[in-house]
């Protein structure tokens, strides 16, 4: 006698989506509790980041690199657990593509509820800012970050020393016109980010070395800050 493949899938369909609502139910409390006190989980400050990186520009001037180098320097100093000092280091740089933008990415911190990083481009770029998980505070080191919402009119413009604040679920087409880097920091959920962040390479340009190093260094980085406590 012929096994009922029907009875046995709804069955199969059946366990999975009560586990699923069992996962949820246990999942939803921990989630809601956690992002009632997410505050307590941050380690860096707006207004740290926003102090350090206008004296970074007015220590080296169109210098990038000493801007970066005085930044991750301090930080260093001020946070010695959890952030990455190799900023000169050509292997802890690598590209990022998202959202049709590419540019160079250094990760400085990357946690489950917070990342910093330096991002830009030294010939520009262009693209989607992605719907976040996360609120998104972007510091502008050398050049200008142009932004622009559906419905407006005219651009936001962003220059040196100025701090582009993208509010979780928001979303905005942006521009780094010529040359543009900028001191990155997300804090809120960091994970559900990082799918908008490997889609391109996924999908679109296929650079499975650049992806498998954005992969083992954003591992390594939240593994070692999960090792100290730091969520």
């Amino acid at each position: 006698m012929a096994p009922n493949t029907t009875a046995s899938t709804t069955g199969g369909l059946t366990k999975l989506l009560t586990f699923i609502g069992v996962l949820i139910g246990v999942l939803y409390p921990i989630v809601y509790v956690l992002e009632r006190n997410l505050e307590n989980f941050y380690i860096f400050g707006i207004e740290e980041l926003r102090d350090v990186s206008q004296r970074g520009i007015e220590a080296g001037g169109n210098d990038t690199a000493k801007i970066v180098e005085f930044i991750v320097t301090e930080l260093k100093q001020n946070h010695p657990t959890h952030v990455n000092p190799q900023w000169n280091v050509r292997e802890e740089w690598f590209f990022n593509n998202a959202g049709g933008a590419m540019g160079g990415m250094y990760i400085i911190h990357a946690s489950i509820t917070e990342y910093l990083i330096i991002f830009g481009s030294a010939v520009g770029t262009e693209g989607h800012t992605g719907r976040h998980t996360a609120d998104d505070y972007f510091y502008i080191l050398t050049g200008e970050e142009h932004a622009f919402v559906a419905g407006e009119f005219t651009p936001e413009i962003y220059p040196p020393g100025s701090m582009h604040h993208l509010e979780r679920g928001i979303v905005k087409q942006y521009r780094m016109p010529q040359g543009c880097f900028a001191l990155e920091y997300a804090r809120g959920w960091i994970p559900p980010m990082l799918f908008f962040g490997f889609a391109d390479g996924i999908f679109s340009t296929l650079d499975f070395p650049t992806l498998y190093r954005t992969v083992a260094v954003t591992g390594r980085e939240m593994i070692g800050n999960l090792l100290t406590g730091k969520i």
